[in-house]
């Protein structure tokens, strides 16, 4: 089985005979406004490029501490909040929303938001593109991770 993630809920990406999920839309919100896609945020059905391009908000937004649509004022409810969460995201340039972080951001969300409903990523490339990045900062892979340094000692 495969499973397009949706920050909590997890759907399938493929019918049980191996074809693509069908092209939809109308469909209303599912998932966390801040990282969903402005495709999901138009009302058009989920896929793959959806999850990549909500990756790509959760890497920046601990990149830079907030985004953009974070904090906006004025919505008299829920609808309203997503509604200026949409026109906000929509409205934001790639360019503008990575302005500041390495390049390889905006070429990620760029590619992200060009990938059609059913094509496949290309997670080769996705992946070279950060490698490329890591190399460049010159950090050194030595296995070393914080979670594997013991940082306080308890006796």
């Amino acid at each position: 089985m495969v499973f397009l993630i949706d920050y909590g809920l997890a759907k399938k990406w493929k019918t049980s005979n191996g074809e693509h999920i069908p092209f939809r839309d109308g469909k209303s919100l599912t998932g966390t406004a801040q990282y969903a896609s402005a495709n999901t945020h138009l009302g058009i059905e989920q896929s793959r490029r959806d999850d990549l391009e909500g990756v790509g908000y959760v890497l920046l937004y601990l990149l830079k501490g907030e985004l953009p649509w974070q904090g906006l004022k004025g919505a008299k409810n829920k609808d309203e909040k997503y509604q200026q969460i949409k026109e906000c995201k929509v409205n934001t340039s790639i360019e503008l929303l990575c302005q500041g972080y390495p390049e390889e951001m905006a070429t990620y969300m760029n590619y992200c938001r060009t990938l059609s409903f059913e094509e496949t990523p290309n997670y080769a490339f996705l992946r070279r593109t950060f490698k490329k990045l890591y190399e460049k900062c010159c950090f050194d892979h030595d296995y070393l991770f914080d979670w594997t340094i013991q940082r306080f000692r308890v006796d």
